[in-house]
């Protein structure tokens, strides 16, 4: 077993409580839950090198530049209930801000930007209409917030948090997310640009602009800007990595790396141990949470003898998300932004209008390349100068893609990483005569380094209303149990779902806690 630094033990002659399946951040917040509740915690993990699945860094391009392989911005990193009990600040984690959050800018010239100071910036909005309305919102969101994250990031149903947000606020919230992301911007506001935000934010995952019940995902992301905005951790995303596997430590939870489990062993009707790929078999004695894919799990890791039909049936049918092809460039300076707002934001939005986000979208379902793709681009060394050699800088942009397309990603890896150039260059004038090296991550790149991440999907599963809630991963399996007794899967194919909120894990290991007594 190689050793991640720090002070890793072998595995003991003690077997176990809980044995953890992968050790990405809902992994790793599971393991620590448990391990502060008592239990004789071991996380194992695939990867050799490092834990954290798709939340780390690496000189990905030149040396001197950092790149975050996976995530990189982290609009829950200081509300998530998770982080906030365990406290991961206090373990290393340190958050670098811009002055925006977010800029959603065209090439005419167009632009709105999301800031935490509303107050200040509610100008820069879309129109003064339009920013004004945005403030009040803002204000009315921030009022309700830590109820509202209560509520939806808990284990459903959350009846005691529905109760503390109150009747008139839950109202609220449902006339709110009871529409499509185009339908909610058009009640609020008047201009293109601001018009343009909510649908644009949606699109970090397959929720398109006139999806049915898809205006919730946009919101959270849009509102939740102007409270914890979009923070970095300092030094990179492995920090955060980092910080979860100090804390499992300190309560005797244990991580073992290049461990890859190719089976859950049911002896008793019970989830009993997990197998290695070199044979070894690892008790668990009391349960075994797995922080992996949905799919995987029922249909791979667990023996089908043990599945229900019903299960196997459903797992055969499952809808992943769509496909994520990510760009990192090392650069010779920051990228010339024409628009001054976007030089100081952390999170840079390519999308003309609504109607070119669902453009976008019907693209990419019918499994075309987008011609013009949608981009959510990252300026991390402009927040943390760290992340670069001085006066040079990293960038980070994905796009959503089908994933797989015809004659396969690597006849067409280089002309489409020229189109999204492309579409930066003409918001950004002079952007490719900075650029002195590029990685290129397609899809299948993307499953290679983190299994879960099933043909570049990022965020555990498809994103659309009939796959959240009581249908995620499926009924009757929302609580986290799966339908082998002492199994729990606590990866973002559950409830929540994707994000870095760590909220699947902790969920998953305050009910299997309870389970266990």
């Amino acid at each position: 077993m190689e050793s991640f630094p720090g002070t890793f033990a072998p595995v003991s002659n003690r077997d176990p409580d809980v044995v953890v399946i992968g050790s990405g951040p809902n992994g790793l917040v599971a393991g620590c839950v448990l391990a502060k509740k008592g239990f004789r915690v071991l996380v194992v993990e695939t990867n050799r090198k490092r834990p954290g699945g798709a939340l780390g860094s690496e000189e990905a391009t030149e040396s001197g530049f950092v790149h975050d392989v996976g995530a990189a911005f982290f609009p829950f990193g200081k509300s998530s209930p998770a982080f906030q009990e365990l406290e991961i600040e206090k373990h290393g984690v340190q958050w670098a801000h811009l002055r925006y959050e977010s800029c959603h800018p065209a090439p005419d010239g167009s632009f709105a930007c999301i800031s935490r100071d509303t107050e200040r910036d509610f100008g820069l909005f879309g129109s003064p209409a339009d920013g004004e309305r945005w403030r009040k919102l803002a204000a009315w969101h921030r009022s309700v917030e830590p109820r509202l994250y209560r509520l939806l990031l808990g284990p459903f149903p959350s009846i005691a948090p529905a109760l503390a947000l109150g009747p008139l606020s839950l109202l609220r919230v449902a006339w709110l997310f009871a529409t499509s992301a185009r339908g909610l911007s058009d009640r609020f506001f008047e201009s293109e640009a601001a018009r343009r935000v909510l649908p644009g934010l949606g699109l970090h995952v397959d929720v398109g602009p006139d999806d049915r019940f898809g205006a919730g995902l946009g919101y959270m992301l849009g509102l939740g800007a102007t409270t914890g905005g979009y923070p970095v951790p300092l030094g990179g995303a492995q920090r955060i990595t980092d910080a979860l596997v100090r804390i499992l430590e300190s309560q005797g939870g244990r991580l073992r790396l290049g461990a890859r489990v190719t089976r859950v062993a049911v002896k008793g009707g019970r989830a009993a141990a997990v197998v290695l790929d070199n044979g070894e078999e690892i008790p668990a004695r009391r349960a075994v949470l797995a922080d992996t894919a949905a799919r995987a799990l029922l249909l791979d890791l667990v023996e089908r003898a043990h599945v229900p039909s019903h299960a196997v049936r459903r797992m055969e049918r499952f809808e992943q998300g769509w496909g994520t092809f990510k760009v990192d460039w090392a650069l010779s300076g920051p990228v010339p932004w024409k628009i001054e707002a976007a030089r100081e934001s952390a999170v840079v939005h390519a999308g003309d209008s609504v109607d070119d986000l669902s453009r976008f979208t019907r693209e990419v379902r019918d499994r075309k390349l987008p011609a013009r793709p949608y981009l959510v681009i990252g300026q991390q060394s402009v927040a943390d100068p760290s992340r670069a050699p001085a006066g040079q800088a990293t960038l980070w942009a994905y796009t959503h893609v089908p994933p797989d397309i015809e004659g396969g990603w690597a006849a067409h890896r280089d002309a489409f990483t020229d189109a999204i150039e492309a579409r930066i260059e003409e918001l950004a004038p002079g952007f490719r005569s900075r650029i002195l090296a590029r990685r290129i991550v397609s899809p299948v790149d993307l499953q290679a380094m983190d299994e879960n991440l099933v043909g570049g999907d990022l965020g555990g599963g498809s994103n659309a209303w009939n796959h959240q809630l009581l249908f995620r991963p499926f009924f009757p399996y929302f609580r986290y149990r799966m339908p082998v007794s002492g199994l729990y899967l606590c990866s973002s194919y559950a409830h929540p779902g994707g994000g870095v909120h760590g909220m699947c894990g902790y969920n998953a290991a305050q009910i299997a806690a309870r389970d266990l007594g």
